[in-house]
């Protein structure tokens, strides 16, 4: 079954994540950055106002008196520099009590949460990975997260390399995946709807083109698309043709190390996991929108796309480029 991104409000407006909070985890920690936001330009502003007030002053001394500038006492000048500090000091408890007391609020789900993910973090793509500890089946997936609206989800992070950050801003705040230890994080989401996710952590060349969706669906909806994708790859009969036949075989013999199709030979673990890509909103952890043209424009340069990934630029002759693509499209 092919999930209908028509049907599901997107949250990708550029900055949208700072305006528009959708659950529980990311409200308060909006208005945190948003009051922290306000209170540096209050005090870039001040300070830039007494800046400007102590250079006009001292303009209009210099104007009004030829001879040398008089000097006040030490004393006078160190009273400014202790009520400066005091004020300052105030303003910084309160908001670091402000700070502590907001992420205290969002450390713990207000329910236990009704299903466990394990997201692992490469260079640079996310694993995603669903137990049937809750009573659902397994599965593996990548790059893009379903979760049921309005239901506590537990993240637990990983990172196989270097250290990165999962952040869904509009969900919650971000939690860095360290290799060798084990994260978690909550998130929620209250309204149905495609939010995207970045790693905010920098981890190399293609950090930027690391991205992730979440896809938040109603219960019976998020319920189908997860017994749809625990399901192996259908299998290419001759409904699907030569050409597909032909591009599985393609697939086998040069993709098959790094990826994996469940139902198949393919079961590499390097790279991610391809049993239901053509469902795959996008592809390249979020770098193009997954239509057969830019499928095959990533496999024929990969490297001029995303350099420094592990996947390489493949090429391929316009029949097995045709045959692959054919077989890409059974993978639904």
């Amino acid at each position: 079954m092919q999930w209908k991104v028509e049907s599901i409000h997107m949250h990708a407006a550029p900055l949208d994540y700072f305006l528009h909070a959708a659950g529980p985890a990311a409200g308060p920690t909006m208005v945190l950055g948003w009051a922290l936001a306000a209170l540096s330009m209050a005090v870039i502003v001040i300070v830039a106002l007494l800046l400007a007030v102590a250079i006009a002053r001292r303009r209009r001394i210099e104007a009004d008196h030829a001879g040398p500038t008089i000097v006040r006492g030490e004393k006078a000048g160190m009273r400014w520099v202790y009520i400066g500090t005091g004020i300052s000091s105030v303003f910084l408890i309160a908001a670091l009590a402000y700070t502590l007391f907001t992420l205290d609020s969002v450390a713990a789900p207000p329910r236990a949460p009704s299903l466990t993910l394990t997201v692992t973090a490469y260079d640079w793509w996310w694993k995603v990975e669903y137990s049937d500890a809750d009573g659902g089946p397994a599965l593996v997936t990548a790059n893009e997260i379903h979760i049921p609206v309005g239901e506590p989800v537990k993240i637990v992070l990983k990172s196989a390399d270097v250290i990165h950050a999962f952040w869904v801003p509009q969900l919650a705040g971000k939690t860095q995946t360290i290799p060798g230890q084990i994260n978690e994080q909550w998130i929620q989401a209250d309204v149905p709807g495609i939010y995207r996710g970045q790693c905010s952590q920098f981890c190399g060349a293609q950090h930027a083109h690391m991205a992730f969706e979440v896809v938040a669906q109603d219960r019976a909806g998020f319920d189908a698309w997860r017994r749809e994708q625990a399901k192996p790859a259908t299998p290419v009969a001759g409904a699907a043709g030569a050409l597909a036949l032909h591009g599985q075989k393609l697939f086998l013999d040069r993709c098959a190390g790094c990826h994996t199709v469940r139902g198949t030979d393919a079961n590499g673990a390097q790279a991610p996991d391809l049993t239901h890509l053509d469902t795959r909103r996008l592809i390249a952890a979020g770098t193009m929108t997954n239509t057969p043209e830019h499928q095959l424009d990533w496999i024929a340069h990969a490297q001029r796309i995303k350099p420094d990934s592990l996947m390489p630029s493949i090429a391929l002759t316009a029949n097995d480029a045709a045959a692959l693509s054919a077989y890409l499209a059974t993978l639904h």
